[in-house]
């Protein structure tokens, strides 16, 4: 029977600007171009599965507004199914303010709008479906509460749940061992090794194989941790292995880590085994997402990566292995 990912997340519409340098406190700087695209990390992370080959669902909110017509077009248009995304009354659609400077790199600023309306009951119907086999996917741009709810949800269903600890956690209600695959930046590592009593040796010259491993062994989990251009580290039982990146010139950062995030997703939805190879084609879809302007717009198809994933290096073993302790 063929698995679905079901993506419960938030869903945004981006007000891209084009700056030479991010401003300073009190400074105005002046764009060079606005777009107005859609995204939301939730929204990202089902177009990105979707385009990677996988039959996704996705379950959030968006306001009674032309923003909301937007999103849940181009979620259509990528073959997301939508039949869970409730329209709420009385709200707008969440909105993220996303300042790109000339090198590429972003500062974005979001309003949940009807994010924030998400609930209890829409995860339920939306997860209702759910089987062993299929893969629930989660963020942090949604209420928590409304997050850990779905991960025990879907776990109870025998889903498999990763949760993409993003933006990083103020606490710890939703690092519970309902999840199975947690994928973080080095930001998000550092809070959540904080948060679970792993450590935060994640710095640029810490111990992320090592803190990788702890908190793996905390939450009792695989863990990815991304590095951007210093490639990615996950743990398989005891060894945890470093996945280098494709370096390409970057023009827009924004949906990186969704898009990478994504295709894991439909790589594990699909059977793939091979973490390391999975987050080698991963590295390879985000590394043409940086190449594009934009969010949703900017993810790649499956059969456009193949030129990108070709040049990419294999991953490496980084730890020997050890004993839990």
């Amino acid at each position: 029977m063929p698995t679905t990912v079901f993506v419960v997340g938030s869903l945004n519409a981006d007000q891209l600007l084009e700056v030479p340098a991010f401003p300073a406190a009190g400074e105005t700087v002046l764009a060079s171009d606005v777009l107005i695209t859609a995204g939301g990390k939730g929204g990202n992370q089902a177009v990105a599965a979707a385009r990677a080959g996988a039959a996704v669902v996705m379950i959030g909110a968006l306001g009674d507004d032309a923003h909301g017509v937007l999103v849940r077009g181009a979620l259509t248009e990528s073959g997301v199914d939508t039949g869970w995304v409730r329209t709420a009354d009385g709200t707008h659609t969440g909105t993220a303010v996303v300042a790109v400077e000339a090198g590429g790199e972003n500062r974005i600023i979001v309003a949940s709008g009807a994010n924030a309306r998400l609930t209890r009951q829409d995860v339920e119907a939306g997860l209702a479906g759910a089987a062993p086999g299929d893969l629930v996917l989660l963020q942090l741009e949604t209420p928590v509460a409304v997050v850990a709810h779905a991960a025990r949800f879907a776990k109870a269903r025998g889903a498999t749940v990763v949760l993409n600890a993003a933006p990083a956690p103020a606490d710890n209600g939703c690092l519970t061992t309902d999840i199975d695959v947690l994928v973080v930046n080095q930001v998000e590592m550092r809070a959540v090794a904080e948060l679970v009593g792993a450590g935060a040796g994640t710095g640029e010259t810490g111990d992320v194989p090592g803190t990788v491993l702890a908190t793996s062994r905390t939450l009792d989990c695989v863990v990815v941790c991304t590095t951007g251009a210093g490639g990615a580290y996950v743990n398989a039982g005891d060894r945890v292995a470093h996945i280098p990146a494709v370096q390409v010139t970057a023009v827009d950062t924004t949906a990186a880590g969704d898009t990478y995030t994504g295709y894991l997703a439909a790589a594990l939805a699909r059977g793939e085994r091979d973490l390391t190879a999975a987050l080698t084609t991963a590295s390879a879809a985000a590394a043409v997402t940086v190449t594009r302007r934009g969010a949703m717009a900017s993810i790649p198809y499956a059969h456009e990566i193949g030129p990108v994933a070709a040049h990419a290096g294999p991953g490496t073993d980084s730890t020997q292995p050890t004993t839990k302790g």
